[in-house]
């Protein structure tokens, strides 16, 4: 029998239908539940502004009924900037796990931001002093604002620094953040404003460090989101060491995070100093924030089972 349309989820109903508390809580069932997920393929295309890279991110649930299985391709053009255009973009299929039969197409770079942020407040839960209430956004891209939301929905912020390489960036990013319960700021002295903050969220695609770790107060949380290649980092080492270290996952970080890879290569840290990932922490298997003064570090390179998650989330919530 011929199959209609297959229905594509746009990015304003993925807007009106994901919340952060509700999509936070998706995700740590997530990583609790019997999921799949095979490391992502990631291929590099060569190009003069720059390379770039497509990634294959599949994922599914294994009950034997009512399950799911989805997939993401993922472009990254770092060229795109210079263009005025987005670096990343994506399409995420979702299908029936029970049949294989496709159910719903979802805009794969919305689903990305929102899933993105949240797994970095979920680690926040865990990880963050509870009366945090000052955030530094270190990069104004498409991510900031969900990244911005995100901590806000499980810290009490109510300061919002921004910085970035080109101020009229992070000028037009407070703007947008503007008629939010939130005072924003932009700062151009980004050493003042890292000692300052009590979280500090970096997503940028920089190669080499932006920020470092001697510039974090005591009681700091570093939140790394940009760089996701093994030859590209956002923190120094200064930062590694001086922190209590968690990932999103350990197979994805201990291979694809630079912040991570360049110092283990190095001799630096081991593997061993990663004190757990997002499995051990939902599951309760590992502890966050032992002390208030300690200073923690999350690494996140992304996983398919977060979209999985989150586009399982969509779903329901449409039907």
């Amino acid at each position: 029998m011929p199959r209609g349309p297959l229905p594509f989820i746009s990015v304003d109903e993925i807007d009106a239908t994901l919340d952060f508390p509700s999509l936070i809580e998706a995700l740590r069932a997530a990583f609790k539940a019997d999921i799949e997920t095979p490391l992502r393929h990631h291929h590099a295309i060569a190009r003069d502004d720059g390379e770039a890279a497509l990634l294959l991110m599949p994922a599914w649930t294994k009950e034997k009924e009512g399950s799911f299985l989805g997939a993401k391709v993922v472009t990254v053009y770092p060229g795109n900037l210079a263009r005025g255009i987005g670096s990343v973009a994506g399409t995420y299929l979702l299908m029936s796990g029970d049949t294989g039969e496709p159910l719903a197409a979802l805009d794969g770079h919305r689903l990305t931001l929102w899933r993105t942020a949240a797994a970095s407040a979920l680690a926040a839960e865990y990880l963050v002093r509870e009366d945090a209430s000052h955030l530094l956004l270190i990069g104004a891209g498409a991510l900031a604002p969900y990244l911005a939301r995100a901590h806000a929905a499980v810290r009490p912020i109510r300061k919002v620094s921004i910085w970035n390489r080109t101020p009229k960036r992070a000028e037009a990013l407070a703007e947008k953040l503007a008629g939010e319960a939130l005072d924003v700021e932009v700062v151009r002295d980004l050493e003042q404003a890292a000692r300052e903050a009590d979280i500090v969220t970096c997503i940028t695609l920089s190669k080499t460090p932006v920020f470092s770790g001697g510039w974090l107060k005591a009681g700091a949380h570093a939140d790394l989101v940009g760089a996701f290649r093994p030859n590209a980092r956002e923190a120094d080492d200064a930062a590694i060491l001086r922190s209590r270290i968690y990932v999103d996952t350990r197979r994805g970080a201990l291979k694809e995070a630079g912040d991570l890879v360049i110092p283990m290569t190095a001799g630096i840290i081991k593997e061993s100093d990663v004190v757990a990932d997002l499995f051990d922490l939902c599951r309760g298997r590992a502890k966050g924030r032992g002390t208030r003064d300690e200073i923690t570090l999350f690494k996140s390179v992304g996983a398919a089972l977060e979209d999985l998650a989150a586009a399982m989330l969509v779903w329901k919530k449409r039907a």
